[in-house]
């Protein structure tokens, strides 16, 4: 390793892995003549990159100098690393990995059938910014159908500080807890989505129209969300006490929160009759 952090040794072996599992028509190029060697040659690596040849097999025999980040973000888009491979690769060349654009807001499969499948247990997944994606019925009973509520308005902060100064929900010592994590969890976003307009469009609009928002976030305390327990009076199911548990994915940095009761509780009961009646 050198003094600037760069394991050439390291990058110069997952560089020649990385280039030898693809084939020419994953990236666009035509299959040619026979191949003495599996994956793509080092010269259409570099014209993919747009670099020079002599500099990328240089990198590949680990002699070369420290690459740019502009350089590495170049064959991260040559080689289609994924989104771990690209950051493995910034952090073996010494250099902290380019901010994304924004969250996922995509809702892949596995977690949609996830969701669907906690039939006695409300749960909804939510984006690193606590824009709603999706939800299973029990959760409706919380947050109401938002199947008729615009994309732009299902939005779990907006929701909070959108509640009256004289709300009841602003005396409980467990909601302040958790609208104190939340807000925290939403300035590291912030910070790791330094681009992204919804995020940016969120804190201004709340900085402008919630004193309490804005108090919060000049505190700067960044965190994840932790999970806690909750006391909810619900008007139609009575007095409930749940888990709220914060499952992060990490693959998208997205939120799963799932409502947890005691086994055996009075809790459990009520979402288990819950689950009996909205059974399709």
């Amino acid at each position: 390793m050198t003094s600037s952090g760069l394991r050439r040794d390291e990058l110069a072996a997952f560089l020649r892995t990385r280039r030898a599992r693809l084939r020419p028509a994953e990236v666009g190029l035509p299959e040619g003549e026979r191949r003495r060697t599996p994956g793509l040659r080092r010269q259409e690596v570099a014209q993919l990159a747009g670099m020079s040849i002599d500099y990328y097999i240089r990198l590949e025999q680990g002699r070369g100098p420290h690459p740019s980040r502009q350089v590495l973000a170049a064959m991260a888009r040559a080689l289609l690393l994924s989104r771990d491979e690209r950051e493995y690769l910034f952090r073996i060349a010494g250099e902290n990995p380019l901010p994304a654009g924004g969250p996922s807001r995509e809702v892949t499969p596995g977690l949609r059938h996830l969701i669907d499948a906690m039939t006695e247990t409300p749960a909804y997944l939510v984006d690193a910014a606590y824009q709603v994606l999706a939800w299973n019925r029990l959760a409706t009973y919380f947050m109401g159908d938002l199947s008729v509520v615009p994309d732009a308005d299902r939005n779990m902060i907006r929701w909070t500080f959108r509640r009256p100064v004289a709300d009841s929900h602003w005396t409980d010592a467990e909601t302040i807890c958790f609208v104190r994590s939340t807000v925290a969890d939403l300035r590291a976003a912030y910070g790791r989505y330094p681009a992204d307009p919804a995020i940016r469009e969120l804190v201004t609009e709340l900085l402008g129209t919630s004193p309490r928002f804005a108090r919060l976030w000049a505190e700067h305390d960044v965190e994840e969300r932790r999970p806690i327990v909750k006391r909810v009076p619900h008007p139609e199911l009575g007095s409930l006490e749940f888990e709220c548990r914060v499952l992060h994915v990490p693959e998208t940095d997205q939120r799963m929160i799932v409502y947890v009761p005691e086994p055996g509780s009075p809790t459990q009961a009520v979402f288990r009759r819950l689950a009996e009646r909205v059974a399709p």
